[in-house]
């Protein structure tokens, strides 16, 4: 009987240490932190490796953290007590909300929250349930921001939203011992009759735009045919003033030889002329009535042309004009 009492002694006393070193032995993983009391009070912050409390006068301080699960293609919610503090940073994706924009407008947003834990101290006693206090924080502050701004402004500036919305949280939770990373809006939904008058809109810039792309293409061909057809007269008036210009001057040359050739041949005629005695001016004088002569015979058609008196003095000079002819020759 002895014996049996000791040896359930022994037992209970080892199963009394055993649980005594399994309270006392706290193991926390990286990025985690505890914070411990005693006796009801804030004693210290454990963080991550094997930690060593006192039991029964020491205990984990436990709080509220929100943790998402996904079933199927639905995401749920729930709220759970845990003894440790992550401080990685959280995602949190907040329900779809209805909001009122600064033209009477309703929309839904969905907004996602990226946040980390910077102090678990504060975390803990100055707020009593953050995570729902984030979410309510993020609605109220959207609400506010997106009242102050029309749809097409709120349409097109989620990169400001997200500023001002980030700016005006992380502020606020910097009591919290909580930095606010980055706020995103994942969704905005506007009501279908308004949706279908954008499209609407949309599809009337397109057309709009497509027209005035056309008629700046039909006005740049127009111009450049235009240019192309003042450059090909300028090129053409340019040839045929090249060409004018070369035929007067070939004109001018041969003129000039011309003239050079019979300023030449009477400077000759009169060497010879005054060389037998003759009046050059009476030669050339004899020359011209001739040609002139010519001229009339040709254009008579046939009829008697009748020779006025002085010609017979004239022609009394040809036989010594024949003679001299020969001699030049």
């Amino acid at each position: 009987m002895d014996t049996l009492t000791l040896l359930f002694t022994v037992v209970v006393i080892m199963v009394a240490v055993i649980f005594v070193l399994s309270k006392m032995i706290i193991i926390i993983r990286q990025a985690e932190v505890m914070i411990i009391e005693r006796l009801g009070r804030y004693n210290r912050t454990m963080k991550a490796g094997v930690n060593l409390i006192i039991p029964f006068l020491e205990k984990p301080r436990k709080v509220k953290w929100k943790i998402q699960r996904q079933y199927g293609d639905k995401v749920y919610f729930y709220v759970t007590e845990v003894d440790k503090i992550d401080l990685r940073e959280t995602l949190y994706d907040f329900p779809r909300q209805n909001v009122i924009t600064k033209d009477n407008v309703t929309i839904e947003i969905n907004a996602l929250l990226y946040f980390q834990v910077i102090d678990p101290y504060k975390a803990v006693y100055e707020i009593e349930n953050f995570p729902e206090a984030i979410e309510k924080l993020t609605q109220t502050t959207l609400r506010n921001v997106i009242g102050e701004l029309e749809l097409d402004e709120t349409l097109s500036s989620r990169e400001l939203i997200n500023a001002k919305l980030r700016s005006i949280l992380d502020e606020a939770t910097d009591k919290w011992g909580i930095k606010i990373n980055r706020v995103e809006l994942q969704d905005i939904l506007p009501p279908r009759e308004i949706k279908e008058a954008m499209e609407k809109q949309m599809r009337a810039e397109r057309e709009k735009r497509e027209m005035i792309l056309k008629a700046e293409g039909e006005k740049q061909s127009k111009i450049l045919v235009a240019q192309g057809d003042k450059e090909a007269y300028i090129t053409r008036a340019e040839g045929e003033k090249q060409n004018a210009i070369l035929r007067a001057e070939g004109e001018a040359t041969a003129k000039i030889r011309i003239a050079e050739a019979e300023a030449e041949a009477i400077r000759k005629i009169k060497e010879a002329l005054e060389s037998k005695g003759t009046d050059p001016a009476q030669y050339l004088v004899a020359l011209k009535y001739i040609e002139a002569l010519r001229e009339i015979a040709q254009g008579s058609g046939g009829k008697v042309v009748f020779m006025p008196y002085e010609a017979s003095s004239l022609l009394s000079s040809l036989g010594s004009i024949k003679e001299l002819l020969k001699e030049i020759k």
